[in-house]
């Protein structure tokens, strides 16, 4: 099976996954090179200084107590080969999803996260009051040899349920759910976390 059929397929599972129940996760949604490069990438960032602790909502407010992580957002106009390859993936996922559910997506912002041990983000929901703009969240997983024992994980919240979902942020895994739908929250884990976090935006 060529790369590019591999990613049409997995993109159009995604999106039959938010169709019929608002979130997918998979694994190996990027081969492992480009898995590597991109882990690299992120590493390299953060050892050049160019994260910075997140903040919460538009207010852009500092609350360790609600979020702990730090970031670094990406200029996508401006990718390395290792971020470009990755946001190839990302093209033929939101190309499907609009082919297959018709929302509209039109571009992706994204940012490389990190939450040390310990560090956590509690409860909320991605897509801010008034601006309906955020439509589809998804989390790509850096790290390696994760294990359920290193905790860490994202859990999503279902409608009028008191059950939820919780996934391991295992190197290679894709996570996705609909923004304005979904409340979730990231657990502590026991060692340093990678991700890389983006929306797909609408007009």
């Amino acid at each position: 099976m060529s790369v590019v059929t591999a990613a049409a397929q997995a993109a159009e599972s995604i999106a039959a996954d938010i169709a019929a129940r608002g979130y997918s996760f998979a694994g190996q949604f990027l081969a492992e090179p480009e898995l590597h490069a991109l882990r690299a990438e992120c590493l390299r960032l953060h050892a050049a200084g160019e994260f910075r602790p997140a903040a919460v909502g538009k207010s852009a407010q500092r609350l360790p107590a609600v979020r702990a992580d730090e970031i670094a957002w990406l200029d996508l106009a401006q990718s390395t080969p290792a971020v470009a390859a990755a946001m190839r993936r990302f093209e033929a996922l939101r190309l499907a999803l609009n082919r297959m559910l018709y929302l509209g997506l039109f571009e992706l912002e994204c940012q490389f996260a990190h939450y040390r041990a310990g560090a956590a983000y509690r409860r909320h929901r991605d897509q801010f009051p008034g601006d309906s703009t955020r439509r589809l969240s998804c989390v790509f997983y850096l790290n390696e040899a994760w294990t359920a024992a290193d905790g860490g994980a994202l859990r999503i919240h279902l409608e009028a349920q008191e059950d939820n979902v919780d996934i391991l942020p295992e190197g290679g895994t894709l996570a996705c759910f609909l923004s304005d739908r979904f409340e979730h929250e990231v657990l502590p884990a026991a060692r340093d976390r990678w991700s890389l976090a983006g929306w797909f935006r609408t007009r």
